[in-house]
């Protein structure tokens, strides 16, 4: 099978139950008014991280990956949309959703037309593609965007903790810190591991041979 941006992704078929709940972090208050809000980003920007509110969400089958994850990116924008009608825009099907590319036009139409962009990173070019992924990270959780990554594979969170997806998997990107050397990812496969930490250059390996929306 291709190893291409366009290749169908098999998810993981780890027993999966949906759950609602947040996941920790320096986000925002949603009451704050746009001047505290500016502040803070201003601060967060200073400090070299920031991490964004969800509104988690797991996936509710094998299969929902890309529309969970799309769900869980939009969510800390304050939308709250029902993942089976992402998953019927973006033609997911049991074997997944087909590419990064199903994702995008979904986030456009709820966030505003060209807000995201699909970038594709090669196989043989994830590290130099490692910089532009930190700056398109930073970038969109400092405007308020969270991002959403095709990934394939198995990586290695800060923690040490092995997430393995041989098939293929999306997850949200949430916030960074180090200036974006590491990164805070939304996992809708697994709540018990809903939320972690990775370091950008493993993201675009993990990435590598698909693409993310940012």
């Amino acid at each position: 099978m291709a190893t291409t941006l366009l290749r169908k992704t098999v998810l993981t078929v780890a027993g999966i139950a949906a759950t609602a709940g947040g996941i920790a972090g320096p986000a925002i208050a949603a009451q704050a008014t746009p001047a505290e809000r500016a502040a803070a980003v201003v601060a967060d920007r200073t400090s070299g991280e920031r991490e964004l509110g969800v509104r988690y969400e797991a996936q509710p089958n094998f299969y929902f990956c890309g529309p969970a994850a799309a769900r869980n990116a939009l969510s800390v924008q304050g939308k709250n949309i029902d993942v089976a009608a992402m998953a019927k825009e973006m033609g997911t099907t049991e074997a997944g959703t087909n590419s990064i590319n199903d994702i995008t036009p979904v986030l456009n139409k709820e966030t505003g037309k060209d807000v995201y962009k699909s970038t594709e990173i090669p196989v043989d070019k994830a590290g130099e593609k490692v910089d532009k992924l930190r700056a398109d990270v930073v970038r969109a959780v400092d405007d308020g965007r969270a991002v959403v990554a095709n990934i394939a594979g198995t990586a290695t969170d800060t923690d040490g903790t092995v997430h393995s997806f041989e098939g293929g998997h999306y997850i949200s990107v949430v916030g960074y810190r180090d200036g974006g050397k590491v990164v805070t990812i939304a996992d809708s496969a697994n709540p018990d591991q809903a939320s972690y930490r990775m370091d950008v250059d493993a993201l675009a390996h993990w990435i590598a041979s698909r693409g993310y929306s940012s």
